[in-house]
């Protein structure tokens, strides 16, 4: 019986007239720690730049993602931010999310908010699915880049027989260890949330 990969969806923005992040740099180390590992062939990587609100709900119907990846600028209550059709900032809701996710809940495992104060986000999204990780403060690009290929490296690697906790918390956990490693500050940012059962 073979065995299906599991999909990772990897959702970014980085709109008009808001700080240039390094989301080429983030995605590029994804796509390394991907191909050089030995379970590569049990993940499959699908990623969108630039979305806007719509794209989010045709990619999780087309793609039917286990792990939904957003990447870009979050802004507390107010949401994160995507683009509008003009390429300018379009803040989408944690609620507004949540209620998107909770409808693919049998599907997705984990929501990866890779955006500073996306704790908001990450909290509402959390009573829909298992495992969703959020910044709690502003969180350097250096800091967030090093989590999430952290998380991937570990995640792609993660092994029952050795390692402790589900895939997710044992990833997490190697991923905060990582922006230590790497000498920048920021490890305590990422949050990881469990759905409460």
């Amino acid at each position: 019986m073979t065995i299906k990969p599991q999909k990772i969806l990897i959702l970014a923005a980085n709109p008009k007239l808001t700080a240039r992040l390094r989301l080429d740099e983030e995605l590029r180390d994804i796509k390394e720690g991907l191909q050089r590992s030995l379970n590569r062939e049990n993940f499959d990587l699908r990623y969108d730049l630039a979305v806007r609100p719509r794209d989010i709900r045709r990619a999780i119907l087309d793609y039917r993602p286990n792990i939904i990846h957003f990447s870009g600028h979050g802004a507390g209550i107010q949401g994160l931010a995507f683009e509008d059709e003009t390429g300018k900032e379009q803040l989408v809701t944690g609620e507004a999310l949540a209620g998107l996710f909770g409808q693919f809940s049998n599907q997705v495992e984990c929501v990866l908010l890779n955006a500073c104060y996306s704790e908001i986000q990450a909290d509402a999204i959390a009573q829909q699915i298992n495992y969703v990780i959020g910044m709690n403060d502003q969180i350097q690009d250096k800091a967030a880049i090093e989590f999430v290929v952290g998380f991937y490296d570990a995640l792609l690697a993660y092994n029952p027989e050795y390692d402790s906790g589900s895939p997710v918390e044992f990833a997490f956990n190697i991923a905060r260890s990582a922006i230590a490693l790497a000498g920048v500050s920021g490890e305590s940012i990422p949050e990881l949330k469990k759905k409460l059962i």
